[in-house]
């Protein structure tokens, strides 16, 4: 499949309306599960730090699970994964309302909604980054507030529909209105090239470099061998192998060895094929050696480390609020006629406006945006400490103003990798990071969730997320000051391919 230039523009910008439609149906009842939490507890009259699985798998699993989706979403394409992930969203959904017990959510709500979301997360960014090249961060980032009003307007509608259908019609209806991905995925077509196909020659040509299936009519036997031990033999000389030269010629011996005038056509072809699949698996052995190898580099760059530190401990400490913020409100015995709007609905809305106003600075020259994102680190921190004192709706309230705009800071981690790493590392790098602010997601509501069952009161737990969201932000600020990188620096050199971030912006 070729394909040509993104045309950042037609067709693309419907890519971008269904891609945020996507985001808002599948990400909008597990974002805004506060509320079937609190309706879980009393069903089935289970401990909190169990219940709080439920949600945080349905929001964790798609980031553990990410180097899956993201080789479902290359060997099939973005159209339909999101078309067989939203049967995977509404089904999950529809299944949680014939829940008997707690651990059939885990499965149905938990993993099954949970895998669902991370697919259809990774099908519309592929998809928008195919269509937008210049204009690539104003798509992102429209795709991504669909997220956030999805948990604003589902909080306040699963609320109702509660009031209305009970639990078991909620999921149904919010189950229902899931189908509609299955429209918004019809719509996500490929970006293909309408050009003229390539040339024989050039078809040829491309065979030895993509290892594609050689053609057994039209060829004889000795110009397969050929091919295959050139396919072989390029690959490894591109890399800088140095072995590339004995293995062509231990090639050229094993090849050799084969009599050409043999009339036995099934012998040469199994002979020829196992030589095929022993190249093969040299070749994938190669790509593992390499990418633990560009781990290995990654965690030698100690911002990076400290980023990843960060990271997992933000999602442990900062990700629980919005799941339990109106499970803490009823425990402060706050009267619901004094409830304006759903605390997990301003949470929504001000995580939009955070992402918005936050990636908006990340652009100014002058605002360094590592700086920027552990300053939100520390007033998270702090806001979560504040979480015990609040003893009235408008406290909540304004405290989950500010943890939702400071979960913004999502707008502006992949600037801060980028400059961490560098652009040529940005992939490798970030697909670790998401899988541990996945594992960071899945762990943070029931470790809260426990502290509650151990003391019955939210207090500790808060101190505990607090302190955890702290930690990362200290370590993070230690390890990008000028000084201590300057002290670090001075006796070693820093390993090839990596990049020390610079605090002065330029």
């Amino acid at each position: 499949m070729v394909f040509r230039k993104p045309p950042d523009g037609g067709w693309g910008w419907v890519i971008v309306l269904v891609s945020f439609f996507t985001q808002f149906l599948c990400y909008g009842s597990p974002l805004a599960v506060g509320v079937l939490y609190l309706e879980w507890l009393d069903a089935f009259g289970e401990g909190k730090g169990k219940t709080a699985w439920v949600g945080s798998l349905a929001n964790g699993i798609g980031l553990l699970a990410s180097p899956v989706c993201s080789i479902c979403v290359s060997s099939f394409g973005a159209r339909p994964v999101a078309i067989f992930s939203g049967f995977m969203v509404a089904g999950g959904l529809m299944m949680s309302s014939f829940a008997p017990n707690i651990y059939f959510l885990y499965v149905s709500y938990g993993i099954v909604v949970g895998l669902g979301c991370g697919l259809l997360y990774t099908a519309t960014v592929t998809i928008t980054c195919q269509y937008f090249d210049k204009r690539r961060g104003l798509a992102l980032g429209l795709i991504s507030t669909g997220s956030s009003v999805g948990l604003f307007i589902y909080a306040a509608l699963q609320r109702e529909l509660i009031e209305l259908y009970g639990l078991d019609g909620c999921l149904l209806i919010v189950g229902a209105l899931s189908l509609n991905i299955l429209a918004c995925g019809s719509l996500m077509r490929p970006l293909e090239s309408s050009g003229s196909p390539p040339s024989e020659k050039n078809c040829v040509d491309k065979v030895p470099d993509q290892y594609f299936v050689y053609h057994e009519k039209g060829k004889t036997v000795e110009e397969n061998i050929s091919i295959l031990e050139k396919g072989y033999v390029d690959e490894k000389c591109v890399n800088n192998i140095p072995d590339c030269k004995q293995d062509s010629i231990l090639n050229k011996n094993v090849l050799s060895s084969i009599n050409v005038n043999e009339k036995d056509t099934y012998k040469k072809k199994v002979v020829e094929q196992t030589n095929f699949c022993k190249q093969l698996a040299k070749r994938k052995w190669q790509l593992y050696l390499t990418y633990w190898k560009e781990t290995v580099v990654l965690f030698k760059n100690k911002v990076f480390s400290a980023l990843f530190v960060a990271i997992l401990l933000f999602d442990i400490g900062g990700f629980p609020p919005s799941l339990l913020m109106e499970d803490v409100a009823r425990s402060a015995n706050i009267n619901e006629d004094d409830y304006y709007m759903p605390l997990i609905s301003i949470i929504g809305i001000m995580t939009t406006v955070g992402k918005l106003i936050l990636g908006i600075l990340a652009d100014f020259k002058w605002v360094n945006t590592l700086y920027l994102y552990v300053t939100t680190l520390l007033m998270t921190g702090v806001a979560l400490f504040a979480i015990p004192f609040a003893k009235s709706y408008l406290t909540l309230a304004m405290l989950s103003g500010i943890l939702g705009f400071l979960t913004g800071n999502w707008s502006i981690f992949p600037y801060v990798t980028t400059k961490t790493v560098g652009i040529e590392k940005l992939t490798h790098a970030y697909g670790i990071l998401m899988f541990f602010a996945g594992l960071g997601n899945s762990l943070g509501p029931p470790i809260v969730g426990w502290f509650y069952d151990w003391t019955q009161e939210y207090d500790t737990a808060f101190y505990f997320s607090g302190f955890c969201v702290l930690l990362g932000g200290f370590l993070l600020l230690l390890a990008a000051l000028p000084c201590w990188n300057a002290c670090t620096n001075q006796g070693s050199k820093l390993p090839p391919n990596t990049y020390s971030y610079k605090v002065a912006s330029s």
